[in-house]
């Protein structure tokens, strides 16, 4: 006897949670949020790309342009 009842709530339980997956109205929302916007992450990264283009242009300016100049350090003493 109990465990006819017992059965019962678990068929009704189940039944409960398959109509809520076919009727899409479950506890769970979807996760639309979460998505990413990927064409607005392609235009950030091409922005990031040009900027990146206008600094190795400047770098290349001054190679060329001979004004850079080098100095070599010491290199630290090792204490013996």
């Amino acid at each position: 006897m109990k465990s006819s009842r017992l059965l019962a709530i678990i068929v009704v339980l189940q039944g409960l949670i398959l109509l809520s997956q076919w009727t899409g109205s479950g506890p769970v929302t979807p996760a639309w949020a979460q998505i990413p916007d990927s064409g607005s992450q392609r235009n950030e990264l091409i922005n990031e790309l040009k900027s990146l283009n206008g600094k190795v242009d400047k770098l290349v300016e001054i190679l060329n342009s001979g004004k850079l100049q080098v100095q070599v350090a010491k290199p630290d003493e090792k204490q013996q």
